[in-house]
């Protein structure tokens, strides 16, 4: 039995397409839409943003592998904040294989099953089954969204803000005594400020370094080392916030451009205490999306800063492990490598 792990990083098949309503006037011209270069602050007086989003997940097997059952998380929500879903599709294909019915050349993948289920916060998990697994398995996914017309964190129950699910540690953001000892010298009566000084501590001692750790790496390792990936900052950045009797959750999703996908955090905030987005005018208090006395506010420890529209969420959970992009498992002796690629373009702006 072999496990798949992925971090964030940055002939034609059925599509396996979830239930989601098509952009109006149809997605097809934005595939073909040449991307725009727009400065930031273009970007924030935009009063809506279309975006494109392209990814391949390529799983290349050295061996013998049967009965997989992978988990994708993938797929944006159908709204978050002011970001809504126009499209999205799933391709589970082989390379260089013909259609279906056509004997030898057919395309193994069209056999795989793909099953689409629902989790809090919004989070769209896909499940593909495949009893024999080709020694190339590539996941496609193409997604159009947008971002206005206003400015808006996502918005939660009140409840959320008491609620254990996003105050009580999970295994990968456990804090030790040296976080809870930081947690309590940054926390203070704003919240908003509470978070924003746990992200610039993040920043300032956690030194982003490649290679440095692992899908396991908790908080306070991260900590004791200096050093980690967007994941590890997500992590410690969350520990601090709930230590601080914040609730907090990891943010999987892209920045624009071409790369790894990125991690980030969301703090939830009373109305009234929250950041005003930026590309919202004036500073506090900040809109939330829908009737709600509490927003998600989102920051950046890797950059230390409030996340703009540069920023597109695929999903929030507790931790990493809540909303990992790519994993599953299989049997047989063969090793899976994946090899990840991704485009995040801007392809509309009024």
């Amino acid at each position: 039995m072999q496990d798949l792990l992925s971090r964030p990083r940055p002939a034609t098949p059925a599509p396996v397409v979830p239930p989601v309503a098509a952009a109006p006037g149809s997605p097809g011209a934005l595939w073909s839409a040449n991307p725009l270069t727009v400065d930031e602050e273009t970007l924030a007086a935009a009063s809506l943003v279309t975006y494109r989003i392209r990814q391949r997940l390529r799983y290349t097997y050295d061996g013998p592998a049967r009965d997989l059952v992978h988990r994708l998380v993938v797929l944006p929500p159908n709204r978050h904040g002011d970001q809504v879903s126009r499209h999205g599709q799933l391709t589970v294909s082989t390379p260089g294989a013909g259609p279906a019915g056509c004997g030898d050349a057919a395309d193994p993948a069209a056999l795989a099953q793909v099953s689409w289920a629902r989790g809090p916060d919004g989070l769209r998990t896909a499940t593909v089954t495949l009893d024999e697994v080709p020694r190339v398995l590539d996941f496609d996914v193409s997604a159009v969204v947008e971002r206005g017309p206003v400015a808006t964190w996502p918005a939660v129950p009140a409840s959320a803000l008491t609620g254990r699910r996003l105050l009580t540690p999970t295994p990968l953001t456990m804090p030790d005594e040296t976080l809870l000892a930081l947690a309590s010298r940054l926390a203070g009566s704003d919240p908003l400020i509470t978070a924003r000084r746990c992200c610039a501590w993040v920043f300032d001692n956690i030194a982003y370094r490649p290679g440095s750790t692992t899908v396991g790496t908790t908080a306070a390792q991260a900590v004791a080392s200096g050093a980690g990936v967007c994941q590890d900052q997500a992590h410690v950045m969350i520990a601090l916030c709930r230590a601080a009797g914040l609730p907090a959750r990891y943010v999987l999703g892209h920045l624009v451009g071409d790369g790894e996908s990125h991690a980030w955090v969301e703090v939830l905030v009373p109305d009234g205490w929250a950041a005003r987005p930026p590309g919202a005018a004036g500073e506090r208090p900040g809109r939330v999306a829908g009737s709600a006395v509490a927003a998600a506010v989102a920051l950046d420890p890797c950059h230390n800063r409030l996340a703009d529209r540069q920023y597109v969420t695929i999903a929030v959970g507790r931790d990493y492990h809540d909303v990992m992009p790519t994993s599953g498992v299989y049997r047989g002796s063969g090793r899976g490598r994946l090899t990840a690629t991704q485009h995040v373009e801007i392809v509309g702006l009024t």
